[in-house]
């Protein structure tokens, strides 16, 4: 016969209310509401409608939260804002029109910088809220240039110098101090330049996953990250192939969404935990040249191109997070 007498467990803490600020496994009763609760991570991943934008477009840039989002760019110097809910057209234009940007920052502090209008920019702007104000410009002129960061700290990779596009491709990599951009030396990144996904992270971590070096050519699935330094490449690569995608979070946290391999407008979804890539529920419509925000547990994709053409749709992201759950017995 087994022999339970002398095995203990834990003490369940009881209070009166829901503790403020919980650790992931922590179990406590509630003695208001007699009920056991407990912090857990909670998987919903799921793609939901968002709010559309008032103006359809593609290669626009994003930056902020799913809640607090900033849309700019296009082929117009329009700028949007995105409350978790609806897109709202506010009165400030950014000073040179151009699409397909590098971007980091906020809905109230970002810098914007290169991109182009069939002509290939070194234009960096920053805005704080109300107004966008020219910078001084970036290093080298960029076309479908990407970038990460925050207003005062970003990163600018990839694009191409000219047109036509595939035959100036540029790997160099620049740096934002807040004032002024320069060049990191050694800092080259290996990946396809012209159309990569767009990326995410910060000035001393960051990531960027598949692209292309032609448009509409093959798209592949290499990984690589930044150290603030140079870049490296990671053996784990995307499920799906696809260039000029959506992408989110941190350089250990993100989501990769949507984009185009070829002619095809893929719909898969992935997150990235650090380590490799794990597929996740698709988007509701295939598009390229979207505008992103967010972190890995909550964020959206914007715009974008696909069937029929510029499209104003928002779709918004809710992954696993952590939450008080009541705990039922049966």
């Amino acid at each position: 016969m087994t022999q339970y007498t002398g095995i203990q467990g834990q003490n369940i803490l009881i209070v009166s209310s829901d503790p403020a600020n919980p650790t992931e496994g922590q179990i406590w009763y509630n003695s208001t509401s007699n009920t056991l609760k407990g912090y857990a991570n909670v998987v919903t991943n799921a793609w939901a409608s968002g709010g559309a934008l008032n103006t359809p477009g593609y290669y626009m840039s994003t930056t902020g939260t799913q809640t607090a989002a900033l849309g700019f760019g296009r082929s117009s110097s329009a700028t949007e804002l995105y409350n978790g809910t609806a897109w709202t057209n506010s009165p400030a234009t950014m000073n040179t029109t151009r699409y397909h940007m590098g971007a980091g920052g906020t809905q109230t502090a970002t810098i914007g910088f290169g991109g182009g209008n069939e002509v290939a920019t070194k234009a960096s702007e920053s805005f704080n809220g109300t107004a966008w104000t020219s910078t001084n410009p970036l290093v080298n002129f960029r076309s479908y240039s990407q970038g990460f960061g925050l207003q005062t700290a970003a990163i600018c990779i990839q694009g191409a110098t000219n047109i036509p596009y595939d035959a100036y491709l540029t790997n160099i990599t620049e740096s934002w101090n807040g004032t002024s951009w320069t060049n990191v030396p050694g800092g080259n990144t290996t990946a396809p330049s012209t159309s990569s996904s767009q990326c995410c992270g910060t000035q001393t971590a960051g990531i960027i996953a598949g692209g292309n070096n032609s448009y509409p050519g093959p798209a592949g699935g290499v990984t690589q990250l930044w150290n603030g330094t140079a870049w490296t490449n990671s053996p784990a690569s995307l499920n799906t192939a696809r260039g000029l995608a959506g992408a989110f979070g941190t350089q250990t946290s993100a989501i990769v969404a949507a984009g185009t391999n070829g002619p095809s407008f893929p719909t898969a979804s992935e997150s990235w935990n650090g380590t490799s890539w794990t597929t996740t529920p698709s988007v509701a419509t295939g598009r390229q040249g979207i505008g992103s925000a967010g972190v890995q547990t909550s964020g959206l994709i914007s715009g974008g191109y696909g069937t029929p053409g510029a499209l104003a749709l928002t779709e918004e992201w809710t992954g696993s997070l952590l939450a008080v759950k009541t705990v039922t017995v049966s």
